[in-house]
Order: structure tokens, then sequence, then C-alpha cells
């Protein structure tokens, strides 16, 4: 445990972040799991409402630097490709 002040403060404003950075992750990957959900139920509108949300999500988390752009393009065209596999 840190004795200097602003070591103290340090220490909590970094789990402040981790907290919200945590939330942040789970909520793109609630998202990212709805589209897989959908796609598994074979519900070709539901999955495609998911996808649109999951892609706002994963380009909200590129531009807080959650994650990687390419990282999240990866994961966009992945969730894309099962979608419309679906409805082909």
């Amino acid at each position: 445990m840190p004795n200097i002040k602003s070591a103290i403060k340090r220490t909590k404003t970094i789990e402040k972040r981790r907290a919200h950075r945590a939330a942040q992750k789970s909520t793109l990957r609630t998202a990212i799991k709805g589209v897989e959900v959908a796609v598994a139920a074979g519900n070709v509108e539901a999955a495609k409402t998911a996808l649109q949300a999951a892609s706002k999500h994963l380009d909200k988390a590129v531009t807080k630097g959650l994650i990687h752009k390419n990282a999240a393009s990866r994961k966009k065209s992945r969730l894309a490709k099962k979608v419309n596999g679906l409805s082909a």
C-alpha cells in the first residue's frame, strides 16, 4: 500500500478506470453474444438488429481505446459472416 499522497491518489484513479473499462468490456461482450445467440436460434431479423448494436459497441470501444481497430474490424467481419450465412 502506498504511503505517498500522490501514489494513494494514483491507485484510486487506476482502480476507478479499471472498473470502468471492465464494465465497458462486459457490455461489449454481451452485445457480441447477442448476435451469436440470435444466429444460433436461426432468427434472421434479431440477428441483424443485434449485429448493428454490436457494430456500434465495437466502434465505440475503438474510439475509447478499449480494443484495437483491427480487432474490432475482425470481430465485426466474423459476426457479419455468420449473419449473412444465416440469411443465405
